[in-house]
């Protein structure tokens, strides 16, 4: 999208905070375990990064490899914080009750139903040590658990498996299947591994186009050296995959503006209507949306021709027009057209 040399490009942002390791007895204080967890807790979703190397230089904080030990650790330390979370969101519920009744501070209250099944459900989760995001609930209680329960589990989790650059690139670990095996029976989600010390000497490399292209070679030469032959094959950085599943998981898209001075990328949920979107660029876009402009990035990629323009896309029947009903679509490029009159007389 670097047609026309526009002088600013503003990609997508995903931002991805450091959360230091939790330790057994973080709920209940240990270490730094609360300002820890209360950061787990300020988050949209969670990267679980799990060490699956070996090496002396780096001293793990229970002396040794087991990522299988230090998933329990981590499920029961969030399980045990949510549960804490929950009484206090009980307690709340039941001032709230009182308060709209005029009843005094000691007086029993009765939970509405669904609340209640909701409340029963949850705890019965964190109990047995699930995340409550492996829980079936009907949408009326997901409903009251997104507005009144602050909890930890219910965040989407990716499981990233930390492996060494000589494991990484020969797709070979011993914790590998027992990591996925762990990960099914404890609700399912996505594993995917990667490894920090190939991305940290393929990203010193950057500088060296020539010198990061053998070494990507290097290593798809290591993989073939034991039989692991093809494209799945070839060594290349996952930061790219990782980067969309966190976006795929927090169910964002991406579209895109492009004028002469800038082409800029904008996030928003997905399903977002087209007055939404352009919301997001500002607010009286929304409030004076009259109309969208639209063409999908792939089509303007595969037409536009060399052209920094519409040209081609138009000719093609590939540039439409859409109302206020406009689901987004991930890629879409857009031209809003909005009109907001000035403030009522008085």
């Amino acid at each position: 999208f670097d047609l026309g040399n526009p002088p600013s490009v503003a990609p997508a942002c995903l931002s991805v905070w450091d959360i230091a390791g939790i330790i057994k007895g973080a709920a209940d204080g240990a270490g730094l375990g609360n300002a820890f967890l209360s950061h787990i807790a300020a988050v949209d979703g969670i990267f679980h990064v799990l060490r699956a190397f070996e090496s002396d230089e780096i001293v793990h904080v229970d002396d040794s490899v087991d990522p299988i030990r230090d998933l329990e650790t981590i499920q029961s330390e969030l399980c045990l914080k949510d549960l804490a979370s929950l009484t206090k969101t009980e307690e709340d519920e039941r001032n709230a009750i009182r308060k709209a009744k005029g009843l005094g501070r000691s007086a029993e209250v009765t939970f509405p139903e669904t609340f209640a099944t909701a409340l029963e459900k949850v705890r019965a989760l964190l109990t047995a040590n699930k995340a409550v995001s492996t829980g079936d609930f009907t949408n009326v209680e997901v409903e009251i658990i997104k507005e009144k329960f602050a909890l930890i589990t219910t965040k989407p989790i990716i499981y990233v498996i930390n492996l060494s650059k000589r494991d990484f690139v020969r797709k070979r670990n011993k914790w590998l299947g027992k990591i996925g095996d762990w990960v099914k029976t404890h609700g399912g989600g996505l594993c995917i591994p990667f490894s920090v010390e190939f991305e940290e000497e393929f990203f010193g490399l950057r500088d060296y186009p020539d010198q990061q292209k053998a070494f990507l070679e290097e290593c798809t030469a290591d993989a073939a050296s034991v039989g692991l032959t093809g494209p799945q094959f070839k060594a290349k950085s996952v930061l790219p995959r990782i980067i969309k599943t966190g976006y795929k998981q927090l169910n964002l898209i991406n579209f895109l503006t492009a004028g002469e001075k800038e082409v800029r990328a904008w996030t928003v949920f997905k399903g977002a209507l087209a007055p939404q979107a352009a919301g997001v660029i500002h607010t009286d876009f929304e409030r004076g949306f009259i109309k969208a402009e639209i063409a999908s990035f792939e089509d303007f990629k595969a037409l536009h021709g060399g052209q920094a323009s519409m040209a081609k896309l138009k000719e093609a029947g590939k540039y439409r027009q859409e109302g206020k009903t406009y689901v987004m679509n991930d890629g879409d490029i857009v031209l809003f057209q909005f009109n907001v009159t000035g403030g009522k007389k008085k």
